[in-house]
């Protein structure tokens, strides 16, 4: 794969920055999970008193495998800059360092010549934390209620957004329960790994969400809600004002269907 050549050219071009101690691969080839469009999420350890002074060569390190024809550089977690190259193959090149490395998903080392991502390797997980999974399943609940809004105002482009919004939080929800292995991976790991019994009802929701159908849809997804209804009550002991605010529209879909 065209991939595998990026890898080794951007490798080769980083190590020969002295302010690059390590260099690694998250994502789906971090895990072993990556096939012909597959981006690369490309990771560049640094020290933290030389994170200023990497950064900007950053562009002419990733031409080192080919022209790049758009980038883009922002901060999330983690100063990140994405590049697009002629080949349309896409790159994140996140520059971290020992504090700001997270243990989330899996890691592939390129280089590492003081052994400093071995703590990193251990504890890495895709799981969720219980605070994590509070969040997600709050928003599942608190977007619903939004569509229901929209729906009811007749305003079908919102309602299909606002239920859009839910199935994203609640798909973390669902593998938090059933696949928890994966949960942070969230919606585009459900497809090829969550059981076809949570899977189908799921992607049916997705088959009517459009602002003709959105009722069938919303629909679809107090089913889901309800379906999860237990799991959320015995996850969800810390926040009753949630499990109240779920129950009360999932009686107001029944009534109004």
């Amino acid at each position: 794969m065209h991939q595998l050549y990026a890898i080794e050219q951007l490798t080769d071009r980083l190590k020969q920055d002295p302010t690059v101690e390590a260099i690694f691969l998250k994502g789906s080839f971090g895990r072993g999970e990556e096939d012909f469009h597959s981006d690369l999420d490309l990771y560049c350890l640094v020290a933290e008193e030389t994170v200023s002074e990497f950064l900007p060569r950053r562009l002419a390190h990733l031409e080192a495998y080919r022209p790049v024809i758009w980038h883009d550089d922002l901060f999330i977690v983690a100063p990140q800059m994405i590049a697009v190259y002629d080949d349309l193959l896409h790159v994140d090149l996140f520059t971290v360092t020992v504090a700001s490395l997270n243990q989330k998903d899996a890691i592939r080392v390129l280089y590492d010549p003081k052994n400093q991502l071995a703590p990193f390797i251990e504890e890495s997980s895709l799981t969720l934390s219980q605070q994590e999974f509070e969040d997600e399943a709050i928003d599942a609940v608190w977007f619903y209620f939004q569509y229901q809004k929209a729906a009811a105002r007749g305003n079908g482009l919102w309602a299909v957004e606002m239920l859009r919004s839910a199935l994203t939080k609640f798909a973390k929800v669902l593998l938090h329960h059933h696949l928890p292995e994966r949960a942070q991976l969230g919606l585009k790991t459900i497809p090829d790994y969550l059981p076809d019994d949570q899977r189908v009802p799921f992607e049916a929701v997705y088959d009517v969400l459009v602002p003709a159908t959105h009722q069938e849809a919303g629909r679809r997804y107090a089913a889901l809600l309800e379906q999860e209804r237990s799991f959320l009550q015995t996850t969800l002991q810390d926040q009753p004002e949630t499990l109240v605010l779920l129950d009360r529209l999932l009686r107001s879909t029944s009534v109004s269907h």
